[in-house]
């Protein structure tokens, strides 16, 4: 399981979500780009920062809950250790 943020392309807004196949959610949220009747739609927020494993879907669940209770600050200080430059992952060819 995963636990993930997304943020469009201004970094103004953030996603959290939990998948068990990140490769084909993320599919699945630049298919909607634009989509006023989806979050990440409206918001054009399709560009992974950050994602970590969880062991299975309670824990991740859990985790998804507790980093959607942080502040923006928290968030971002998140996302910056793992990923310092804020560049949208791509899981094809991330070393991370």
């Amino acid at each position: 399981m995963y636990v993930y943020i997304l943020t469009n392309p201004t970094q103004t807004v953030l996603y959290i979500g939990v998948t068990n196949n990140l490769t084909r959610r993320l599919y699945e949220h630049s298919e909607n780009r634009g989509n006023a009747g989806k979050f990440t739609g409206r918001y054009q927020a399709d560009l992974l920062v950050y994602f970590e494993i969880a062991p299975d879907a309670t824990q991740a669940i859990t985790r998804e809950k507790q980093l959607k209770g942080w502040t923006r600050r928290k968030k971002d200080a998140l996302i910056t250790a793992f990923n310092p430059t804020w560049k949208a992952i791509d899981l094809e060819t991330w070393e991370g």
